[in-house]
């Protein structure tokens, strides 16, 4: 059996918390630049063309991209066969985002209670989803999430006799609702099937992974292009002033589901679609 300190883990996540925040994932990147190119409208293209700009800048100048840098989400994918020594893995992943946000100068944007509402002042707690998996490594993904594009997100319960029409429709929908307010071009991502709460953590497991790496299931794959296709013909364009570029991808993730049941989750992302992945 493998031993791992926290200490490893608290200044890796704390690295991997500025990292995420000054430069973007390069599947996103090439995705905005690349939008640039084909981008038909003159106001898209120089709104495009400006966030290309922002990128280089952010990653030259070591600053956040944007100025909502997140709510740190969390996936742990934990070998079995691994120990970890030291203190509470919870604790430890919480002191990784406490001294990223704190050393990195990045916004403090979590309040302790949701009514109350008075600033943690470090960006803790984060969110923390946990997966046991065979072997003995720990992979960490730290994708911190922007509350813009958050808030325009949904959950639908559809019926199974909804089928693939229905989740097209859930998600033209929620993209129509959400417009300029999830300051696109936006990054989709999907999650069907399992239960109400299983759906909204596909989705969130979605946004986190590569757009160059599409689902490995045949008609979901294809889902995901006339998804990404019907979103660009809606013609809200770069920052909702109209253009093809709405969406630069949508990711879908499935889990089998209740025979009376089909859930569907629809979580955007604005073009920040921050996310980090390393193994130990």
């Amino acid at each position: 059996m493998r031993t791992i300190h926290t200490d490893e883990i608290i200044n890796l996540i704390k690295d991997m918390c500025i990292e995420a925040n000054y430069k973007l994932a390069s599947d996103v990147e090439e995705r905005v630049r690349g939008a640039y190119e084909k981008e038909d409208s003159s106001l898209g293209k120089q709104i495009l063309g400006q966030l290309s700009e922002n990128l280089n800048i952010a990653a030259t100048d070591l600053i956040p991209i944007c100025q909502d840098t997140g709510m740190a989400i969390i996936f742990l994918k934990l070998g079995q066969n691994l120990h970890i020594e030291g203190m509470n893995l919870e604790d430890a992943v919480n002191e990784g985002i406490r001294l990223g946000y704190q050393e990195g100068y990045l916004r403090k944007s979590v309040v302790a209670d949701p009514l109350i509402r008075t600033n943690t002042k470090d960006n803790t707690p984060g969110i923390i989803h946990y997966e046991i998996v065979p072997g003995e490594q720990l992979e960490i993904t730290v994708a911190p999430k922007g509350f813009g594009s958050e808030n325009m997100s949904r959950v639908y319960m559809l019926k199974p006799t909804d089928g693939t029409d229905g989740v097209k429709q859930a998600v033209l929908e929620t993209v129509k609702l959400a417009g300029p307010n999830a300051c696109p071009p936006i990054v989709v991502g999907v999650g069907i099937g399992g239960s109400f709460e299983k759906c909204t953590i596909l989705a969130k497991k979605a946004l986190a992974r590569s757009m160059n790496t599409p689902s490995d299931k045949v008609h979901i794959k294809k889902l995901e292009e006339e998804l990404l296709t019907e979103i660009n013909q809606l013609g809200i364009g770069p920052g909702g002033l109209g253009g093809r570029t709405t969406a630069l991808g949508v990711n879908i993730e499935t889990y089998p589901t209740h025979i009376a049941g089909l859930p569907v989750a629809i979580n955007i992302c604005c073009h920040v679609n921050r996310h980090i992945n390393r193994i130990i």
